[in-house]
């Protein structure tokens, strides 16, 4: 951290309370939060750890008029499986609260009230869509009708989830209310908009002059926002759910829910220290960093720094580190197809497997471009690396120091260079560990830990202990001592990652973790700290002769465990995963994208082709539509699509070619009775002479079927 700090506060995008938490969120957010706070608490920094629900906004209310509840009973039960994912994933916030908590209330409107009796917002008066029945305004999601793009029916007034466009109520064809039925109508409405145009320059100047080493994706979002002009935004809305505007006259609007959420930052800060938080969010000595996704950088870097601007008294964030998306299978998460991993559910799933998730996300992490998460891929990077790596080098080194040394670790020798050279690579390591940290590098810096497990791991297989215990236990000696020194570097190495790993190393190990302070109490408080032999007794039952207490800068340090200290018995730190438990996940999610692509078949079938324009009788009565029976078909030589067929008219027998390849085979099509346009004026296609063209159906997913009659007619039976 830079000299000019003193404490570091770290916010994480709020999880908005309209369903859980799944694995793109973590990936994304939490899981690179909580590897940077515990690294700072293990170098001694005062970091206040910040995060909580987002209650409020239309999303919300939606799902509880379906679902026949309020909106609390809905924020009421996620908010709780939310935080019970991320305590279960080890993601320790110092304070998870919600927006709906009556701090938040209290901050949230005293903010836009200093903000409003400043003269900071500007008014406008807009013509917005209102439901006659219900007496109320509609939020463009409340607004349904028939997409103008694709024809879905069930599109709503922002968007069309089923082609994907981006929408405005005015669009809809035939746009009704969703909570009456009702046609919307236009009505005069007045709000409160925090004109961003008005800190254009001082946004150039900040974070475009200011903060060029912020990551490439936050730096260019901002950018292009920035070079294509900020527009005022809107921070009140006519809505019942949400903080009160806290101005007279404004019964019935609330606070826009991308205001009020950013503001719950502060408010829960407030909540855990009432008498200090002013210090975490008004002193320059303080550094703030928001851990957010791709679609938050906006909010983050424009919206609510302007926000703060204009209040006057807070900082601004001195570090944004966003991370791009994480997909699924190759495909886009997404909750509204139930196309995702559940937090809950893969606690759930895969019980005591905590790190191993949070070491593939972080694995994968999509630091700077949208990246994948797989279950065979999940399942090899346990397997091949935790288990084969990590997990192999500690448990040869803790059961063959109780086989030759009675489990105590046995004194050190003379180092011979493949000693030395395996110690003088964890310094090193280290070094490009803590850069990595200190530069939100979190998947480079997770190579760099597994770099420590990957030096122990090879190390010991190249020096065999267990060959030379029958002639040299001198030597022995002195490799499993160094063997147990980067087991002692990997418990506290590990402990951003892995943490309920390490603390099972440090266990084995008989050893305590500096591990910081957090201030989940209220006020600073000492955390994760075990030291053996004060009353707590090693969970080996074994007394040592030395308390071990390691800190991050032990990490390459000699002797961190004395000749003598007790080491405990060994246990595997990871299992191996079988086929049938990610075969099982894989199952699951086939099963969800079958039943997708079933029902969007479907609807592509239900679909049809617009009217064409009208024609007289005269015109119809021109074409002359007859039956007639395939006598002889094959494939036209050189292409895909065309049939030549050989029909009998009941007139005369002649050749039609035909597009239909791709649908029917000429085996399926000999002896088919059809119907044809038979006086259409013959062309030549592929130098064949084709008179005629067979009538068919298109379904909206492009399959052709053919119009046939109900019953064998005469061939040349006349249609019309």
């Amino acid at each position: 951290m830079d000299k000019q700090f003193k404490r570091t506060l770290v916010t994480c995008a709020l999880p908005y309370a309209n369903g859980p938490v799944h694995i793109g969120h973590l990936a994304g957010v939490y899981v690179p939060a909580d590897i940077y706070v515990r690294y700072l608490r293990m170098r001694g920094e005062d970091v206040l750890y910040v995060c909580g629900s987002d209650e409020h906004g239309v999303p919300i209310t939606i799902k509880a008029r379906q679902q026949g509840c309020t909106p609390q009973d809905i924020v009421d039960k996620y908010h709780q499986i939310i935080k019970d994912s991320f305590s279960g994933l080890g993601i320790n916030f110092d304070i998870y609260s919600r927006t709906t908590s009556d701090v938040h209330t209290d901050i949230a409107s005293g903010f836009f009230r200093k903000l409003y009796d400043e003269g900071k917002f500007i008014t406008r008066e807009s013509e917005q869509y209102y439901d006659p029945e219900a007496q109320t305004f509609l939020a463009d999601r409340y607004i349904v009708g028939t997409c103008p793009r694709c024809g879905n029916e069930g599109a709503y007034g922002d968007q069309c989830e089923k082609c994907g466009s981006t929408l405005s109520p005015e669009e809809l064809i035939n746009p009704k209310s969703k909570l009456s039925g009702a046609v919307p109508v236009k009505k005069k409405t007045s709000h409160w908009y925090l004109p961003l145009d008005r800190y254009e320059d001082w946004l150039k100047e900040w974070i475009l002059d200011g903060h060029k080493e912020w990551r490439t994706n936050v730096y260019g979002q901002c950018k292009s926002w920035i070079d294509g002009g900020l527009q005022p935004r809107a921070v009140s809305r006519d809505l019942d759910w949400g903080v009160p505007v806290p101005v007279e006259g404004a019964e019935g609007k609330v606070l826009y829910v991308w205001f009020d959420a950013p503001i719950g930052y502060i408010s829960n800060s407030k909540e855990l220290l009432p008498q200090s938080w002013e210090k975490w969010w008004k002193s320059a000595d303080t550094r703030l960093v928001h851990f957010i996704g791709k679609d938050n950088i906006v909010f983050h870097c424009i919206v609510f720094p302007s926000m703060l601007k204009a209040h006057g008294d807070y900082i601004l964030p001195d570090n944004v580190p966003a991370n791009e998306f994480l997909n699924l299978e190759g495909d886009k998460i997404s909750t509204s197809r139930g196309w995702a991993v559940w937090a809950h559910e893969y606690l759930a799933d895969f019980p005591g497997k905590e790190d191993v998730l949070r070491y593939v996300l972080t694995a994968n992490a999509p630091e700077t471009k949208d990246n994948d998460f797989s279950w065979k891929d999940f399942q090899t990077r346990n397997n091949s690396e935790l288990v084969a790596i990590f997990g192999n080098f500690v448990n040869r080194a803790v059961v063959l120091t109780h086989k030759y040394f009675g489990g105590k670790v046995p004194a050190r020798g003379e180092l011979l260079d493949i000693d030395r050279e395996a110690l003088a690579e964890i310094p090193q390591l280290r070094a490009s560990m803590e850069r990595n940290l200190e530069g939100y590098h979190f998947r480079e810096a997770l190579k760099d830990a597994m770099g420590i497990a990957r030096v122990g791991n090879k190390y010991i297989s190249d020096t065999e202990p267990w060959k030379l215990a029958k002639t040299d236990m001198d030597r022995v000696a002195t490799i499993l001592n160094v063997s147990l020194q980067i087991c002692a570097d990997l418990a506290v190495a590990f402990e951003p990652f892995t943490p309920f790993a390490a603390e099972r190393l440090r266990t084995m190990l008989g050893v305590g973790l500096d591990a910081g302070t957090d201030h989940r109490a209220g006020e600073a408080v000492t955390v994760n700290t075990y030291r053996p032999g004060e009353g707590a007794a090693l969970h080996t039952g074994v007394t040592p002769r030395t308390a071990v207490v390691l800190r991050w800068d032990s990490i390459g340090g000699e002797d961190l465990l004395p000749a003598g200290h007790a080491v405990g018995a060994a246990e595997l730190l990871f299992a191996k995963i079988e086929d049938d438990a990610v075969n099982a996940q894989i199952a699951r999610l086939e099963k969800i994208r079958a039943e997708r692509e079933a029902a969007a078949a479907a609807e592509a079938a239900r679909q049809v082709a617009p009217p064409k324009d009208e024609c007289t009788f005269e015109d119809f009565d021109k074409m002359d539509i007859r039956t007639a029976t395939v006598m002889e078909a094959e494939r036209v030589p050189k292409t895909d699509k065309l049939l030549k067929l050989t029909i009998d008219t009941g007139l005369d027998r002649r050749v039609i070619v035909s597009g239909i390849a791709e649908f029917y085979s000429p085996e399926q099509m000999l002896g088919k009775q059809i119907c044809i346009l038979a006086n259409l004026k013959p062309r030549v296609i592929r130098g064949i002479e084709s008179r005629g063209m067979i009538l068919m159906a298109k379904q909206g997913d492009g399959q052709m079927r053919f119009i046939t009659p109900q019953e064998v007619l005469t061939n040349g039976s006349q249609i019309g």
